[in-house]
Parts: structure tokens; sequence; C-alpha cells
């Protein structure tokens, strides 16, 4: 069964970082393209970056390039997607995906909510 666990998020003030885990089970981590995806209150699901099995390509949308970083650590099976800079805008619940482009489908945790305000 595949499972994945989402941690790291909270309350941040904007221009802070945080630090989004997920750990993933029941399939051979290293095989698989992951992603992150975003859904704020009352809007759809926003994909915000992905990685490749083996972490040498990466994909960022334009509102978090330069300031999120995606990566993985598949000894550990864990994907990281490290947020910085944060705005106000940011605020949302963040799912990892086990896919590339972070279907609605696929397989996904429960999410870990990044809330950015003053």
């Amino acid at each position: 069964e595949v499972q994945l666990v989402e941690s790291g998020g909270g309350l941040v003030q904007p221009g802070g970082s945080l630090k989004l885990s997920c750990v993933a089970s029941g399939f051979v981590f290293s095989w698989f393209d992951m992603s992150w995806v975003r859904q704020a209150p009352g809007k759809g699901l926003e994909r915000v970056s992905a990685i490749s099995g083996g972490g040498a390509n990466t994909y960022y949308a334009e509102s978090v390039k330069g300031r999120f970083a995606i990566s993985r650590d598949n000894a550990k099976n864990t994907l990281y997607l490290q947020l910085n800079s944060l705005k106000t805008e940011d605020t949302a619940m963040y799912y990892c995906v086990k896919d590339w482009y972070g279907r609605e489908g696929s397989e996904r945790g429960q999410g870990t909510q990044v809330t950015v305000s003053s």
C-alpha cells in the first residue's frame, strides 16, 4: 500500500522559511518522479514543483521559482520542499504526489498546512 506522509508545515511570518518533508512507503521510491502541489482555500490544485526519480530534473511553477527548492533523499524515501521568502499568497495545504504532474487522481498524502501571516 502506497503511503505518503507530509510534515513540516506551520505558521510563519512573511519572508520566513519552512522545510516540508514527505516520507514515502509501499513502493520503490527512487523509481518514481514526485511532485508537490498546493491548494489554497477556495481555489483549485496548483502544481508547485516536481523532481525526477534520480533527482536530476526539476520543475518549478513561475510563482515559486527562485524561492522554493525541491529535493529528495532516495536512501531515506523522503521528498523535501524548502520554502524561502514566503508570501501570504503561499498560504495553502501542501501535498506530495506520486507523479511528475501532480494530477488529481494520483496518490498523494494527507497534506501539511502552511500559513503565512504577520
